[in-house]
């Protein structure tokens, strides 16, 4: 019986109480509310004893809980510590991992089912982790946030360069994120074009909100960075600080020769190491134009591909705010 239930039947008997007392007679009662001349009798009995709470509904005791309130509660505390304390291979907690932690702790021994419910309790939600590289030094990357980052904008305005984030993507036929209503029990089958055919982009994004692209069907090489920064320096600005990555068509030499023929106009800025996530196109800028933008679109060809990738940045192009928030889910300060 679910809550629901016993509202309706604690009103039936409160009602029948009040019909009794208006002068009804016992078996117009029942006939009204639908019940036996005895039920009423009875509800009439309790009344006279216990009054009318009497008949008010009482929550069911169940089983108590094997584990207390106060155990449940100290579950997160040993969850911190990473599966890897508790001899699991990965950082990956599971409902599976999750209940031999209990039982290991608290000799509780609760299948897959209930650990995903006092999760739940514990405002504990299955999330998709981030994947960050074990090379990763996190105290530069920390130090280039705090430090060098404020440095660099600062330098920026005093110089009258534009700062420009540059970063690469590659955006295929395949749909990334799809999703459609089909009848229960029946998984629908999206046909697509197995190819390796796909869009090269390489995306430039400023503090200020603007955003550049350049997209080619074929990869990106050194002589694509030097053509990009030549189109940043024609449509953003003739003196430019570009922060990036340490990926080879950045280091090439036709980049450096180009560099050097802009007499200080263009400078170059490496991020630290294994640190993607500092960049606002990684987790921002592309992860928005792939999952929210172009979610659900399956192309007929890369022709079809390209523009509706141009439609899509478009689109980014007037939400400055977005952009913004993008430097700040980087934990850059504007």
């Amino acid at each position: 019986m679910n809550a629901r239930d016993g509202d309706v039947r604690q009103w039936r008997r409160l009602q029948a109480l009040h019909l009794k007392e208006q002068g009804w007679r016992r078996c117009d009662v029942a006939e009204a509310m639908d019940v036996t001349e005895r039920s009423v009798s009875h509800w009439s009995a309790v009344a006279r004893v216990r009054g009318g709470p009497g008949l008010l509904s009482a929550p069911i005791p169940g089983r108590p809980p094997a584990l207390s309130p106060r155990r449940r509660d100290l579950i997160p505390e040993f969850l911190w510590h990473g599966a890897e304390a508790y001899g699991f291979r990965g950082s990956v907690w599971t409902c599976g991992r999750i209940a031999k932690v209990i039982e290991e702790e608290f000799g509780v021994a609760y299948d897959k089912g209930h650990v995903s419910r006092l999760l739940r309790q514990l405002r504990w939600t299955p999330q998709m982790p981030i994947q960050r590289a074990s090379q990763r030094d996190e105290q530069a990357i920390e130090q280039w946030r705090s430090q060098t980052w404020p440095r660099l904008l600062a330098e920026a305005r005093v110089q009258r360069r534009t700062l420009v984030f540059v970063d690469e993507s590659g955006f295929y036929l395949l749909p990334g994120v799809v999703k459609t209503y089909a009848p229960r029990v029946c998984t629908p089958v999206l046909r697509t074009k197995l190819t390796r055919d796909h869009l090269s982009v390489k995306g430039g994004m400023t503090p200020a909100g603007r955003i550049y692209t350049l997209v080619r069907q074929e990869s990106l090489n050194g002589s694509h960075s030097v053509e990009f920064l030549a189109h940043l320096m024609r449509v953003a600005s003739g003196r430019l600080l570009v922060i990036w990555d340490g990926s080879p068509i950045h280091r090439r030499s036709v980049v450096q020769e180009f560099v050097s023929q802009t007499h200080d106009k263009v400078r170059l800025q490496a991020l630290p190491g294994y640190a993607p996530d500092l960049n606002p196109w990684d987790e921002g800028g592309w992860n928005h134009l792939k999952n929210a933008e172009m979610r659900n679109l399956a192309c007929r060809d890369v022709e079809e591909l390209h523009e509706e990738f141009h439609l899509a940045v478009n689109r980014l192009r007037h939400k400055t705010w977005l952009v913004h928030s993008f430097f700040g889910q980087a934990g850059l300060q504007l």
